[in-house]
């Protein structure tokens, strides 16, 4: 049986045994990954979610601490209307049955970094229930083959973040910082549908992009706003789930797909070694590529979970059941998030192709890349070439640089205006493609220079005047009697070198074809 035919993510094992002068192939059972993720998303918001203090990125320590969220005796929460909008807007875009009811508890533990003992958050009723996740995957890493799968979407619940703790070990003390504590945070529970790193991170690239797009996080994975907890197992097909491992607070998608595959193939060979899976929290370390034990879940953890007592009910509304004569400033209304929903990644894909008649796995490529596809659109409006050829540019050259530099298009040394000028110049016949990746090359250095002002100073025009490609050509042709009576005893092809020939007398400065017209009209006289 040929490999190609076993599932990507399961393992079968093959015994060639020859009984009887007979092969016998024994197939031992299939290991099956099974993979759930849990991702904390960070609110949009200019203030907390239950306090005013204001959300910034990289502030001085306890800088943005209010009286609520250091824990102090007497404090209240207060609702942030924006983070509920916020969740409202992210359920709809998964296809989510938004709870006009849901209701707010306390999860009791005790670290340094929560100074009230307790989180916030929607244990028993959340805000958004029963959604759906599509996305999109390369087949055998190949661009020109993708595959559309759906992860379930078992709630989105509103809680806050916690403080936190800096390890200084130099003086073996730990450091906390409250100004993260309150902040805003929707954790998205996605059910086991995925079985493996790849999956994985498709599954929350496609949704950081959807946060994105929405405007509900920013869902910035070096900043923290977008943490992902990968639940893992093993089992074989027919039996139950095997016993999971939790790997915490990857903040990378590129990690995530490597912590998962790792811990997959960790567990199966811990149990193919005849030992046992522990259910504990692991860490990824980036380093050493592998995961490490934090700790046991052995002992199951008892949060103690209990209504909140200072916040009641959250009811939402839709337009039957808004009441009449509200004041909208103090209401949610699901219908209207749901009207104003921008379009999604998906449908910006299928403009894309549409539009611009572009192939589906490039605009996968624009949309993947940070502000690659505006950088895009940008250039197709300004320069006559069409976005066909256009796209080459972007993915083959532009974003191989960016790459190369470790830059996004919103950092390109290129402005769209550059670039979309190069191609006119190119597609106008006053350049050839080969002077064109020179000019490129010259504006990725920055210097301010346009496309036009290197071409003069490099001399790299093509030559327009049609007596000195003649003249080019005739030289040529002298030069080359071998080449030249091939050609005529019918090799067509050698052709081809008289044109290099004649390019590289005029250093690229002559178009190809117009040089292919004047050999073979000097050639048949």
């Amino acid at each position: 049986i040929a490999a190609q035919s076993f599932p990507t993510c399961c393992r079968w094992i093959c015994i060639i045994c020859n009984l009887y002068h007979l092969q016998l192939f024994v197939f031992l059972a299939p290991w099956a990954p099974v993979v759930g993720l849990e991702i904390h998303a960070q609110i949009t918001s200019n203030s907390k979610l239950f306090s005013g203090s204001q959300v910034q990125f990289a502030a001085p320590p306890n800088s943005l601490v209010s009286f609520f969220d250091a824990s102090l005796p007497g404090t209240l929460p207060v609702l942030n209307r924006r983070c509920v909008e916020a969740a409202v807007m992210t359920g709809l875009a998964l296809n989510c049955t938004i709870n006009k009811k849901s209701l707010f508890d306390r999860k009791h533990y005790f670290y340094a970094d929560l100074p009230a003992g307790y989180q916030i958050t929607q244990q028993r009723v959340p805000i958004a229930v029963n959604g759906s996740l599509s996305y999109s995957l390369c087949k055998d890493n190949k661009m020109s083959q993708m595959v559309t799968k759906t992860v379930r979407i078992k709630q989105i619940q509103l809680e806050q973040d916690s403080g936190k703790s800096l390890h200084d070990d130099a003086r073996s003390q730990t450091l906390i910082d409250l100004n993260r504590a309150g902040v805003g945070l929707m954790e998205v529970v996605m059910e086991p549908d995925m079985c493996c790193g790849e999956e994985a991170a498709a599954a929350v690239r496609e949704l950081q992009l959807i946060l994105q797009t929405l405007g509900s996080s920013q869902a910035i994975m070096a900043e923290g706003q977008l943490r992902v907890d990968a639940n893992i197992s093993v089992h074989h097909p027919g039996e139950p789930y095997g016993v999971r491992t939790e790997v915490k607070n990857i903040n990378s998608i590129r990690f995530l797909a490597k912590a998962v595959d790792y811990e997959i193939h960790r567990q199966i060979k811990e149990l193919e070694n005849g030992g046992t899976v522990l259910n504990e929290t692991r860490a990824f370390d980036s380093k050493l590529g592998c995961t490490v034990p934090m700790r046991d879940k052995e002992g199951k953890q008892d949060y103690r979970f209990m209504p909140e007592p200072n916040l009641p009910p959250l009811i939402l509304y839709d337009a039957k059941s808004l009441p009449a004569n509200v004041n909208h400033q103090q209401v949610v209304n699901i219908d209207w998030i749901h009207e104003r929903l921008p379009d999604l990644p998906s449908v910006k894909r299928a403009k894309l192709v549409e539009l611009y008649g572009i192939l589906p796995e490039h605009s996968f490529t624009l949309m993947n890349e940070d502000g690659l596809m505006d950088f895009f659109e940008d250039v197709v409006k300004q320069t006559q070439m069409k976005p066909k050829k256009v796209i080459g540019w972007i993915l083959n050259d532009l974003l191989s640089h960016l790459k190369q530099h470790s830059l996004t298009a919103k950092e390109s040394p290129i402005s769209s205006f550059f670039l979309a000028d190069l191609l006119n110049l190119l597609e106008n016949g006053d350049i050839s493609s080969s002077a064109a990746k020179q000019v490129f090359e010259e504006l990725w250095k920055g210097e301010g220079k346009t496309p036009l002002e290197i071409v003069k100073e490099k001399q790299l025009e093509l030559i327009q005047d049609q007596e000195e490609l003649e003249q080019i050509c005739q030289a040529v042709i002298d030069e080359r009697e071998k080449e030249v009576m091939a050609i005529k005893g019918g090799n067509q092809k050698v052709i081809n070198k008289l044109i290099g020939l004649v390019r590289k007398a005029t250093r690229g400065r002559a178009n190809p074809l117009l040089v292919k017209q004047i050999l073979e009209k000097k050639l048949s006289e």
